[in-house]
């Protein structure tokens, strides 16, 4: 069985998560729309699922056939991440544990362990690693924090202008930089950003899917990968809420 096939299942579903997902940010959008190649006065509206909901952890699940989840639970849904696709769950009743669903996919969950199908099949899943997700008090102004590994870099989206700060080369080289929107997809949970600045170009790639530290392990919500100077580096992050 190749990955649950999550990214095909039927455009009912696809279609419903697409409502779901409304853009998260400090500010609404002012200024040029995505793809214009203009730097905007205020910092964008990102997709929602870059961001844990109001969930307290993010989870890791290990799970046969071999696949790795990320998962938040809110108060109201629950956020589902793989390899493929994010995604929205309701809850749902069920005689014990928890069951979340949305059109074909659901997740059932008692202690430890978790079953997961679809139209497409089934995942049984064993709980691994949580850790807390990020917060302005840990990150002040910034929106959105993305990280990567060898070598060590990460990058801060500002919360109120269309400005990133670039960590790289394990801190040795800090840059601040304008950026620019040039594809913005909500419902995949997608954006592409790119510099504002003629004289230091680098492209900056958002994407909702299952992302875990390759030293640390733990989970993440977005991946992120960063074209600058030539070198392509890739990382997972976070959206930071309010």
């Amino acid at each position: 069985m190749t990955l649950f096939g999550l990214s095909s299942f039927r455009p009912a579903l696809l279609a419903a998560a697409s409502l779901l997902l409304v853009g998260c940010a400090a500010t609404p959008v002012d200024g040029p729309r995505p793809g214009t190649g203009q730097v905007a006065s205020t910092a964008p509206l990102l997709p929602s699922m870059l961001f844990p909901g109001g969930a307290e952890r993010f989870e890791a699940w290990r799970c046969t056939p071999q696949q790795d989840l990320v998962t938040a639970f809110g108060e109201r849904e629950l956020r589902l991440w793989s390899a493929h696709g994010a995604y929205r769950l309701a809850p749902a009743v069920v005689a014990s544990g928890a069951r979340y669903q949305q059109g074909d996919l659901s997740f059932w969950n008692k202690g430890g362990d978790a079953v997961v199908e679809s139209a497409n099949g089934r995942l049984d899943c064993s709980a691994d690693m949580a850790r807390s997700p990020l917060t302005r008090e840990q990150r002040p102004g910034v929106m959105f924090h993305g990280r990567g590994n060898e070598p060590g870099w990460h990058v801060n989206l500002a919360h109120d202008t269309p400005e990133l700060t670039l960590t790289l080369d394990y801190g040795a080289r800090e840059l601040t930089l304008p950026y620019r929107v040039t594809a913005m997809d909500n419902a995949q949970g997608r954006v592409s950003l790119a510099s504002g600045l003629t004289d230091q170009p680098f492209e900056l790639w958002l994407e909702a899917r299952a992302c875990f530290d390759d030293m640390s392990g733990e989970p993440f919500p977005a991946r992120v990968t960063l074209t600058i100077d030539g070198e392509t580096l890739r990382g997972c992050g976070q959206g930071i809420a309010p």
